[in-house]
């Protein structure tokens, strides 16, 4: 018999269960109009993927379950398959990571989570115990539903499989399912929705199974999901696809023809362009903020900054500010009045001169005088900071930090100065990535003045400066320490592959010095396979593991 399912992508916020039904609600409404057998929802839907240690608060597991009651009698004409913490008896944790089959009125069936990831962003073994028993499918309407969530369904055929011991495809298969439906939370990161489809093709091909894969969307924190969920025939060609970067409720025949692939490459700057902005809209309307501020310098890092705000939240909620000491140049300013008008946001000038001289005079009386240095460019910065922090004391609005990755990677950015903020939108692209980025905006609309494209980057804290007069250039940075932070290559390797031994030693002792600074860094949107975040678990107090590249065991330790 023909099956008829509706892929409910729908974002939800971690922790709010009355929401997270309205929105579960309003999409089964939807299926349900437009002729759905089945409606399916995310993985955790009811209490919001990344709820992290919400779990373990008194009563919100049994809210979640109770809410699943209320759900349950909505599905009188169309069934329903939603994710939902619940809980489990025996050895072992108290939760499991569930889907839910409604239908008649009723819960008609649960099955749990198999694969539970522990690597990168996920530490899903912190809440929940794994399903260890056999695989069976939940029938409805007198098909074999194989349910798997999420990592279930991530064994082979992708760029992440992880080599676990069972799997979850193959066995729900043997045990007579006729279709595969995967309800998913699946962070996104460049190329991730091909990886995704790679994997999923290689389940339906290898079982002579359709798969149905319904995934979040949403920003949580600094972790993007990107939707795109989809259907594929037994072959595993697509039959439909759902949007990317938004919500969309997409009704398909799981036994129809085929149709043409609209997934589209999600590893392009166009695809971070707008993983961005769903990030910045998604962070500022959770945590209350209707209105975003910044530091305009003129340079490329603060105007692709904001540049991505005003896509996100439009021109009138953002508001730039050229801070300008007595190293700034006219040029600089010239180039932040320029972009703010192409923008259209309010732009000030508001000179931190006064204050600077104030504060090196007041440390002059107190430490004595001395030769013109690094803390005089970061109390500048610091100033500055103080500044963009009281705007958002006094007005409510939420001050975006326009740090990249490069600077983080090396500690080039000052505690209390340039990493204030609440948001820092672009930390997990390289200095060389930006630009690229800047051409993505430019192309769609000309909005990144020329000038402070081509231009030397520089912090203009003192005469002359430029990044380049501390730094290696940033194709040769980025080069080195992708490789490092991305792909956990180390000094011997680099070195062997043609990198500058004492580039890289300096590199790599940058990189593992400025920890400390990273962890007091605001939080940033995660488009790499390995971002300076909540997938990255190194100790602040650190050494570079420059050994390895010339000794064949660790130095003796007292």
């Amino acid at each position: 018999m023909g099956l008829r399912v509706a892929l409910c992508q729908i974002e939800t916020i971690p922790g709010d269960i009355p929401g997270n039904v309205v929105r579960i609600r309003e999409a089964f409404h939807r299926a349900e109009a437009s002729g759905a057998d089945l409606a399916v929802f995310p993985e955790a839907a009811l209490l919001g993927y990344g709820h992290r240690d919400l779990i373990l608060r008194d009563g919100v597991v049994e809210a979640a379950e109770r809410a699943l009651v209320d759900l349950s009698r909505l599905t009188e004409r169309t069934g329903m398959i939603v994710g939902c913490p619940m809980r489990r008896s025996g050895p072992g944790r108290p939760f499991a990571n569930t889907a839910v089959l409604m239908d008649g009125g009723s819960v008609v069936g649960t099955t749990s989570k198999r694969l539970l990831p522990t690597y990168d962003v996920f530490d899903e073994a912190r809440w929940y115990e794994p399903d260890s028993g056999p695989a069976v499918p939940l029938v409805f309407r007198g098909r074999c539903l194989g349910v798997l969530v999420c990592e279930d369904l991530w064994v082979r055929g992708g760029g992440e499989s992880r080599g676990y011991a069972r799997d979850p495809v193959e066995e729900i298969a043997a045990a007579g399912a006729t279709v595969l439906v995967n309800l998913s939370a699946s962070p996104w990161h460049r190329g991730k929705g091909r990886d995704r489809r790679v994997v999923a093709a290689d389940a339906a091909r290898r079982t002579g199974l359709p798969t149905v894969l319904v995934n979040l969307v949403g920003g949580n924190d600094d972790v993007l999901f990107d939707g795109a969920s989809f259907a594929l025939d037994a072959h595993g060609h697509p039959i439909a696809d759902a949007t990317r970067w938004s919500e969309d409720v997409v009704v398909v025949d799981i036994d129809g023809p085929g149709a043409d692939d609209r997934s589209g490459d999600d590893a392009t700057d166009d695809a971070v362009l707008d993983g961005l902005v769903m990030g910045i809209r998604s962070f500022t309307r959770r945590i209350g903020f209707g209105r975003v501020h910044l530091g305009l310098s003129g340079g490329i890092d603060s105007a692709v900054v904001a540049a991505l705000a005003v896509r996100a939240l439009g021109a009138d909620a953002v508001r730039g500010f050229a801070l300008p000491s007595r190293f700034s140049s006219q040029g600089s300013i010239d180039d932040a009045r320029d972009l703010a008008t192409r923008l259209g946001i309010r732009f000030d000038v508001v000179g931190i001169e006064p204050g600077f001289e104030a504060a090196t005079k007041t440390l002059d009386g107190v430490l004595g005088t001395a030769p013109f240095g690094v803390t005089e460019e970061n109390l500048q910065s610091r100033l500055r900071g103080q500044f963009l922090m009281a705007v958002s004391n006094r007005t409510g609005s939420l001050l975006l930090s326009t740090g990249n990755k490069s600077e983080l990677a090396t500690g080039y950015g000052t505690l209390y100065g340039d990493l204030c903020g609440g948001l820092s939108p672009i930390a997990d692209l390289w200095k060389t990535e930006v630009y690229a980025l800047a051409a993505a905006l430019n192309r769609r609309a000309n909005v990144i003045p020329r000038s402070s494209i081509e231009k030397p980057p520089s912090a203009e804290l003192r005469p002359g400066q430029t990044d380049q007069d501390s730094l290696p250039p940033y194709d040769v940075l980025d080069r080195i320490l992708r490789n490092v932070v991305e792909h956990d290559r180390g000094a011997a390797e680099l070195v062997a592959a043609g990198e500058d031994p004492a580039t890289v030693r300096r590199l790599l002792g940058l990189l593992a010095k400025s920890e400390f600074k990273r962890r007091q860094a605001p939080t940033g949107l995660r488009v790499s396979r390995k971002a300076f975040g909540s997938g990255r678990n190194v100790p602040i107090a650190v050494s570079d593991l420059a050994w390895l590249s010339d000794e064949p065991t660790p130095p003796p330790t007292r």
